[in-house]
């Protein structure tokens, strides 16, 4: 799913200024970069399939530091452009950047500032929203990243509304997308945005990928612990919910083992998760859920007491508005993708012990209301080579994706 917010008014009637021209793209890269996600937006607007009916960019590839720049991959870049030919363009790209414990140069984060002022659309693919929030371009606005780094950016950056359920996010001036192939999301939406629904659907079938994919990033979530929340007090009462999640509690319960009020739980929670307690249990039940329907023949009366809701009218409900489709039907759906000899296992006994500890996932049971509306995921600390690799998947599975998923806008 996308998330396409209704720009605020400044937003939108801000004009380019000085040199700059809304046909140029300026895309920043730095060394330790992944290669995939740098490449999106140079092969989207730096190629010219005018033939085809796709209107043509101009690219300009900066480099956002001293080179040449180095690639995860071990390949040495050299950009044929300095941080000065940002000053030309109407839109700026930050594919990736090549860590999000380390701050970018002080010099590209003021070029991105000074482009933004000017009246450029700045956008940020998977890691790239590290640059634009340390930029401060993302303060107060809603975002999304790879579902793996949304609690850190979330974390770091207290201010920007962090919310991992998209693959992009698009408010106005400044844009942002999931991870890896979520770019090419983006980057459709953006020619969608400047040229029509035929140029994208042209360039589309160009690149050989689906014009809209439908759903957002939560099939793609992992369910281990995250190692961000392991030294933190509040830590133990996590993992006895995930332990617990068959039984049938609510937040009270947690903030009384928590020995804390609730309005003191639901702050410290949300300031540790990026979430509100009662949107990342009732996400929990619905990915433990989930992982019954795929693996046991539980009715879905039965799955619904063993993920701990308190009735099956309650997993329908929630099930639906957060998957976009009833339990029956994404277990029938699941089941139609796999192997015939691939059989669900029978999983009789494990009432107590429901299986891996789910990503503690804060996506509620509410569509998102409002622009500013902020949710966040706590996720681990893998690699960006990782994060590519999901990224990959994701975009493969989603061609043959559940029915009833959410449409992205």
């Amino acid at each position: 799913m996308s998330h396409d917010s209704t720009a605020a008014p400044e937003a939108a009637a801000r004009k380019l200024s000085g040199r700059r021209r809304k046909e140029i793209v300026a895309v920043l890269l730095f060394s330790g970069g992944p290669i995939f996600e740098s490449s999106i937006p140079l092969s989207v607007f730096g190629i010219d399939r005018q033939d085809a009916g796709v209107p043509r960019y101009r690219l300009l590839v900066c480099g956002g530091e001293e080179g040449p720049l180095r690639t995860t991959g071990g390949l040495e870049l050299t950009a044929p452009h300095g941080l000065e030919a940002i000053s030309r363009a109407g839109t700026v790209v930050v594919p990736a950047w090549r860590s999000i414990t380390s701050p970018p140069p002080e010099e590209a984060l003021d070029a991105l500032r000074r482009a933004h002022e000017e009246g450029a659309r700045i956008v940020g693919l998977c890691t790239g929203a590290f640059v634009l929030a340390a930029a401060g371009l993302l303060d107060g606005r809603p975002a999304t990243t790879h579902w793996m780094y949304a609690p850190t950016l979330a974390k770091r950056y207290p201010s920007v509304h962090v919310d991992p359920r998209e693959l992009f996010v698009d408010d106005g001036d400044v844009l942002t997308s999931a991870g890896t192939a979520a770019g090419i999301d983006l980057c459709l939406h953006i020619v969608r945005t400047d040229h029509g629904n035929e140029a994208a659907g042209a360039l589309a079938r160009r690149l050989v990928v689906p014009p809209r994919r439908s759903g957002g990033q939560e099939r793609y979530l992992d369910r281990s612990l995250p190692e961000e929340i392991g030294a933190d007090p509040l830590a133990e009462v996590v993992a006895w919910a995930l332990e617990h999640l068959h039984e049938q509690f609510d937040v009270e319960t947690l903030a009384a083992r928590a020995y804390m009020s609730r309005r003191t739980f639901d702050r410290r929670f949300r300031s540790l998760t990026g979430s509100a307690p009662l949107q990342w249990l009732i996400t929990q039940r619905v990915l433990q859920a989930q992982r019954l329907l795929e693996t046991s023949d539980y009715s879905v009366d039965e799955v619904a007491g063993r993920c701990g809701f308190r009735s099956p009218v309650a997993l329908r409900g929630h099930f639906r508005r957060q998957l976009g489709s009833s339990p029956a039907a994404y277990r029938a759906a699941y089941r139609a993708r796999r192997p015939q000899s691939d059989k669900p296992a029978d999983v009789e006994g494990t009432a107590g012990a429901p299986g891996p500890a789910p990503l503690l996932h804060p996506e509620g049971p509410v569509p998102l209301q409002s622009r500013r509306a902020a949710a966040s995921a706590v996720g681990s600390g893998a690699s960006l080579s990782a994060a590519a690799e999901n990224g990959r998947e994701a975009y493969v599975t989603s061609r043959a994706s559940l029915p009833g998923q959410r449409s992205g806008t």
